[in-house]
């Protein structure tokens, strides 16, 4: 019987997770990617990987030593801070207890995490074909054919979406598209900073620093590459960042943005937002429905963004992600031998995923709701000392 033909859609850490994880399984599979390469544009920034989400899969799949190796685990350190400056919580002076779930979740630079996996897939970039542009996907005799915008890739018994937010697989499973949380982000970045943000650093620390109130939060995190990155966000609608008059490719924008929204609060934390200025980037953030699901079709199906996405304010995208791409590689394995139980296998790891995704998605729009309320930050404080 001729092996299975699997298409992954997307180089992000779902995509590269899900390919190692069939690697190690020795299935062979094609990954399809829309960048020109894989360093063509910015990863993001820092994230935390869980104990039972991305680290468990990433044993699995044999990188969790060198994990260890490339994590930063004083990047744990939280520091929470009322508007009025006021330090509730400072774990780089303080040692706080955590709940057992809330241990052990070092930091990685997204970069870092995607260095490691691709430089895990041992037959190295020739099972990744960048500059892929996907126009969407078709049904074709019982196999599934790819129309990119150079041609079409044809007869694929698997075809997994890892294609984030936007996802051009995901109109072949539903009708549902990201919509507007309500939050937009004003990213704000600070390099070289021990050197030339002294005051920054000092202040952030090594982990991450928050301040949520009504309306607005300020966010710093640490990056492994001496760099921090500040993220100004407000609670304003969807086209507040073209609509509020501020022309963010001005010098003044910032201080706008302080004069607006930031007046009232602490001189360091204005501080933090104006000493962030190295970069500006504007992002809306967007989700998918929390309740999302759709009917099994053939052999496609979603993993990480591109099935459940959700703002970053649980904090667990990337771990769950890694989780679904475990879960998948192991029911792609179950067809190894038998293609006729693809769809049972595929179905059957969509409703678990469907499950896990609800239930974190409920408590990311909990936590956004709690984050941007008066007593937000009082909240997350009380959920740090339990």
């Amino acid at each position: 019987m001729a092996p299975l033909r699997i298409a992954i859609i997307g180089a992000g850490p779902a995509g590269l997770t899900l390919a190692r994880l069939l690697q190690v399984k020795g299935i062979p599979y094609t990954i399809y990617d829309l960048d020109a390469h894989a360093y063509s544009r910015d990863q993001g920034g820092t994230v935390d990987l869980h104990r039972r989400g991305g680290q468990m899969v990433l044993e699995e799949a044999g990188l969790l030593e060198e994990f260890k190796k490339l994590s930063r685990p004083e990047g744990e350190a939280t520091k929470l801070v009322k508007y009025d400056g006021t330090v509730l919580v400072d774990e780089n002076v303080e040692k706080v207890k955590r709940l057992e779930e809330h241990q052990d979740r070092p930091e990685i630079d997204r970069l870092v995490l995607r260095q490691l996996l691709l430089g895990s897939l041992t037959e190295g970039n020739n099972n990744i074909v960048w500059g892929k542009k996907l126009l969407g996907v078709e049904e074709s005799n019982g196999k599934i054919d790819l129309q990119f915008a150079d041609g079409v890739e044809k007869a694929f018994d698997i075809v997994v979406g890892a294609d984030g937010a936007w996802s051009k697989v995901r109109p072949f499973l539903t009708d549902e598209k990201p919509f507007y949380s309500g939050i937009t982000a004003i990213e704000l970045w600070a390099t070289n900073v021990d050197a030339q943000h002294q005051w920054l650093s000092q202040y952030v620390g090594q982990g991450s620093m928050f301040m949520f109130d009504q309306g607005r939060a300020v966010i710093s995190q640490r990056n492994g590459n001496n760099t921090i990155r500040t993220y100004a966000a407000v609670k304003q609608p969807e086209t507040w960042s073209n609509d509020c008059g501020i022309d963010w490719s001005k010098p003044e924008a910032k201080t706008q943005l302080i004069e607006g929204y930031f007046i009232d609060c602490a001189d360091d934390l204005k501080r933090v937002i104006i000493d962030s200025n190295d970069n500006l980037v504007v992002r809306s953030m967007y989700m998918l429905p929390v309740d999302i699901k759709w009917e099994p079709k053939a052999g496609v199906t979603l993993i990480g963004d591109a099935a459940h996405l959700m703002t970053p304010f649980a904090g667990v995208g990337v771990n769950i992600a890694m989780v679904d791409a475990l879960d998948l590689s192991r029911a792609i394995a179950s067809c190894v031998d038998n293609k006729e139980n693809i769809g049972t296998a595929v179905s059957a790891f969509e409703k678990e995923m469907f499950q896990r995704s609800q239930m974190f998605a409920n408590k990311t729009w909990k936590n956004m709701q709690s984050h941007f309320s008066a007593t937000g930050i009082e909240e997350r404080a009380a959920l740090a000392r339990k």
